[in-house]
């Protein structure tokens, strides 16, 4: 897994009441991963600690790059920090999701078993042209298809998102060569060895696109 430059905004400050609204990209504040987060500190402290959080969005929802998951870290940074907690952010994360371990250290790594076990790598300069196709994909849904048809390399889960939504598959085909799927999709990237060779990548597509680069740890 590799971090890169594209990421939300969180903003969270002590209150009388937790509260969470959010602007840009919409989200089910229902089943959102920061409230998630802020409920199991308050679980792992053993006492309520409302805040005010607000969550600007910017990472598309559904396009398995990691948005939920990186609020999340966030999250549980933010709140250790604001009321100065002493807790075991790593256990924490695990029971969250499986990706908001390797996000509370970021960078570039080999993420094993659950997310759990995550072993740090060099991170490499690099570039991603990144295009979204604006269709929301559970994550749930897609690993379930993989039980019943596994997949290949390079993304042994494309094969499982194309089946739960086959649009992904005419997607893919619009974008031509040289694209891969990043996570469980739907949003697929191309590595670049610059940024004007990512801007490039992405100059003619009609859809949502960004270019960001690799953050080191």
């Amino acid at each position: 897994m590799q971090a890169i430059e594209l990421h939300d905004l969180l903003l969270i400050t002590r209150a009388d009441e937790t509260t969470l609204t959010v602007s840009g990209m919409s989200v089910n504040n229902n089943d959102n991963s920061v409230l998630k987060a802020h409920q199991a500190v308050e679980g792992a402290a053993n006492q309520k600690l409302p805040a005010s959080i607000h969550l600007h969005k910017r990472i598309p929802p559904g396009s398995g790059m990691g948005g939920a998951s990186s609020d999340a870290a966030a999250t549980l940074r933010g709140m250790q920090v604001i009321f100065r907690l002493d807790l075991d952010l790593e256990r924490i994360a695990e029971e969250i999701g499986s990706d908001v371990p390797f996000f509370l250290h970021g960078g570039a790594a080999r993420v094993e078993g659950r997310g759990g076990r995550v072993t740090p790598l060099p991170t490499e300069p690099s570039w991603f042209a990144i295009a979204w196709p604006e269709i929301e994909l559970s994550t749930g849904d897609v690993y379930q298809a993989w039980d019943h048809m596994q997949g290949e390399a390079p993304n042994h889960l494309r094969r499982a998102a194309e089946h739960v939504e086959p649009r992904i598959k005419d997607f893919a085909q619009r974008l031509g060569s040289g694209w891969q799927l990043t996570g469980s999709g739907s949003a697929f990237f191309q590595p670049a060895i610059t940024e004007e060779a990512a801007n490039r990548a992405i100059a003619n597509l009609k859809c949502w696109t960004n270019v960001s680069g690799a953050v080191a740890r």
